[in-house]
């Protein structure tokens, strides 16, 4: 499914081929809250990078999060990228994952499919004023849901288009 997404000012505009556009990943770490604050958690969609299009590429930056984790931090590899103006967050890179690109669903302005249930994730992290309010056919996870993005539109019965 062709996506297309912004940035709040409008400088920044972006399409890509998104083979998981279902928004049904809610996650509430404090690196995905803190970065994209969209309700006390950020929604990631999937997409293949080699289809996405930029207009407005100078106006982007990058930011490479901290993991904290029993007791060390380290500096991550993926890159969270942003509007360097109104600080829209667009989309995270993982080289883990070099062939992948995961759109944030809260600057998408493509109408996306509902997930017929939800996932919520790493609720272990979550900021202790935020209520985790669930569907009746949603999943709770302290940490993250057992199934990838791929396998999770695949059990819903949507075609990622993937081989």
């Amino acid at each position: 499914m062709l996506i297309k997404g912004s940035c709040h000012c409008g400088k920044v505009k972006f399409e890509v081929e998104a083979y998981a556009p279902v928004p049904y990943n809610l996650c509430y770490c404090s690196i995905c809250r803190k970065t994209a604050g969209s309700g006390g958690y950020a929604i990631n969609l999937g997409a293949l990078n080699e289809t996405l299009k930029i207009t407005g590429k100078s106006h982007i930056t990058t930011f490479h999060a901290i993991r904290r984790e029993g007791g060390k931090e380290e500096k991550s590899e993926a890159e969270r990228t942003f509007c360097k103006h109104c600080g829209t967050a667009l989309w995270l890179y993982s080289p883990d994952w070099p062939d992948l690109i995961h759109p944030n669903a809260g600057c998408i302005d493509t109408n996306l499919p509902e997930p017929p249930s939800r996932n919520h994730n790493m609720t272990g992290s979550k900021a202790n004023w935020v209520d985790v309010c669930t569907l009746k056919k949603d999943k709770v996870y302290e940490e993250f849901a057992p199934e990838s993005l791929k396998e999770w539109h695949e059990k819903h019965g949507y075609d990622t288009g993937e081989a």
